[in-house]
């Protein structure tokens, strides 16, 4: 039962209406069937999983809390936290490390939807009764609808016990500008998703499906386009998660806040997944050391952070290597200050070129996220000098190209009508000209064409006779082949 599917549509508005029909005391009940339904109907035995996971962290939080021995705080620590971890690595990364060391056996275990989600919760819940920001939940079901809220379960944000806890337990009641604006998230959310990024999804998907085909423009839409399929894939299912929570009285917390207008990547990782940002920085970046032991101390924990942060998105080298390039420019942005070259330009310019710097950046990395694996990535980056400069021509005037001793290779297309004296005078190291489709009457060539370069001419195999004929192209007869 996904957000997008009619069974969602049909189930939110019927827990919705007995939510609000159930005495308050009776409300967290309702909420929880609701929400073990709905994750049971992927697959039913995860709810188990989801339970075992629930009840040990409730556990560990309750005897944190009782037990005055450090030793025995501790124990409870690891048993809270290593349950959860153990299953995420288990059902997660259990292939992907016998992959990793060259094992020929494959578990192939089911991956339970949202185990990413619901393991971090929980991991938060039992640092912070440790830490003793948090009093342990003493209500078993509060505290198993805290982490199987269905609104947020699959798909974020990641909720923190201290924010979310104390909304389940409140005397909601009905009101219509929550009504409204749950109802206005649930429709931008659905825009996002089933107008915008599964779209976009149709025109980037064939680009990464066969990398060995893609050239350099290709590689540059498709690395922007899906730049906004994903935005508006993660952010309209976190949209959709607020509004569903809305209806309910809850207020989740702020996952996307505009990160196209971020002016660093720093900035960009204030407004892009912010809980998770904000999770990784106080259970995992501060623990390490964050920026309290030297700046060296300080980028090396960074680089973790979001080498981390890569393996939590999936299980595969290439999401690792995505974190780690993030990772690379929070260092760089460090070491330098944060500070940009400024441009000749007013104030509000150079913030506009700031934000289209960080896109690109961004983007980059996005090549390394969105490909099946680091080598079709690689491939993906080796395609756009090679293919730009290959780019398709279609005018071409006197000199345009004339002195261009990078240009390997040019394609005219059907369309371009003359090829003006000299076009490729002194391209030294143009191996090829390629005449895609065209016959001779196609386009009028002047003379010079070839001067200074050792390049061949090809042609569709059929043309090849014509073009050697022709009486314009018959100059460079010598020199045409077939493809």
């Amino acid at each position: 039962m996904s957000f997008t599917s009619l069974e969602f549509l049909c189930f939110l508005p019927a827990v919705t209406a007995l939510y609000w029909l159930c005495p308050q005391r009776w409300r967290w009940a309702v909420l929880l069937a609701a929400s073990y339904s709905f994750y049971m109907s992927w697959v039913p035995w995860t709810g188990l999983l989801l339970a075992g996971t629930t009840l040990l962290s409730w556990l560990a939080g309750r005897r944190i809390a009782a037990a005055d021995a450090k030793a025995v705080r501790r124990l409870w620590l690891a048993l809270g936290c290593g349950g959860p971890l153990a299953c995420l690595a288990l059902f997660k990364y259990a292939d992907f490390a016998l992959e990793t060391v060259g094992a020929d056996l494959v578990l192939g275990l089911v991956l339970p939807i949202g185990i990413s989600f619901y393991t971090f919760q929980t991991l938060s819940y039992v640092v912070d009764v440790y830490r003793g920001d948090l009093a342990p939940e003493g209500h078993l079901g509060y505290y198993a609808l805290f982490v199987s809220f269905f609104p947020q379960l699959v798909a974020g944000p990641i909720e923190r016990p201290g924010h979310l806890l104390p909304q389940l337990r409140a005397d909601h009641q009905p009101r219509w500008a929550d009504f409204c604006q749950g109802l206005v998230l649930l429709a931008r959310g659905y825009f996002k998703k089933l107008v915008i990024a599964d779209y976009f999804a149709l025109l980037a998907d064939p680009v990464f499906a066969a990398v060995g085909e893609a050239n350099g423009p290709g590689t540059v839409a498709a690395a922007a386009l899906f730049a906004v399929q994903i935005y508006c894939d993660f952010s309209g299912y976190s949209d959709i998660a607020s509004g569903a929570a809305r209806l309910l009285g809850v207020e989740l917390t702020e996952n996307f806040r505009r990160p196209c207008l971020a002016r660093s990547v720093r900035d960009f990782w204030r407004r892009w997944h912010i809980s998770l940002t904000q999770w990784f920085t106080d259970y995992l970046y501060k623990p390490l050391g964050g920026s309290r032991r030297g700046r060296a101390r300080q980028v090396c924990n960074m680089l973790v952070v979001f080498l981390v942060s890569g393996l939590w998105h999936g299980a595969a080298w290439h999401y690792v290597v995505w974190g780690g390039i993030h990772g690379c420019y929070l260092a760089a942005g460090l070491l330098l200050g944060g500070k940009l070259p400024r441009l000749p330009l007013p104030e509000r310019l150079n913030g506009w070129a700031r934000r289209l710097w960080v896109f690109l950046l961004v983007c980059l990395a996005w090549i390394f996220f969105r490909a099946e694996t680091v080598g079709d990535a690689l491939t993906l980056l080796l395609a756009l000098p090679t293919e730009l400069e290959g780019c398709p021509v279609t005018a071409l005037g006197a000199d345009v190209l004339a002195g261009d001793t990078a240009l390997r290779s040019v394609t005219l297309q059907v369309g371009l009508s003359t090829v003006e004296d000299g076009a490729f005078r002194g391209c030294t190291a143009l191996e090829e000209i390629v005449l895609a489709g065209m016959t001779p009457s196609d386009c009028l060539v002047g003379q010079g064409l070839l001067e200074g370069t050792e390049a061949t001419i090809y042609v569709e195999e059929a043309q090849l006779t014509a073009f050697r004929l022709d009486y314009t192209w018959s100059q460079y007869a010598g020199r045409i082949a077939a493809r």
